[in-house]
């Protein structure tokens, strides 16, 4: 079953607009506004490399922040 991409909930189709309405925020998709929506939601979604270097790169700003910044006194 579809799901919203707004807020998650289900999706009915409406055979007489062609069109998908969200059952819990109101929200109407044709089928290609739905997989428009989806791709960009699939593009935010970082790799596992992508993670890993940002998280490196805030251990590193950590690291070499004062440790006033730190929470140490």
């Amino acid at each position: 079953m579809p799901y919203c991409p707004e807020c998650g909930g289900s999706l009915k189709y409406d055979p007489s607009t062609k069109q998908y309405v969200c059952k819990g925020c109101g929200n109407v998709y044709t089928l290609s506004e739905l997989y428009e929506a989806r791709d960009r939601l699939r593009v935010t979604e970082e790799s596992e490399e992508e993670r890993l270097r940002r998280e490196r790169r805030e251990y590193l700003r950590w690291w070499l922040s004062s440790k006033k910044e730190k929470g140490q006194t």
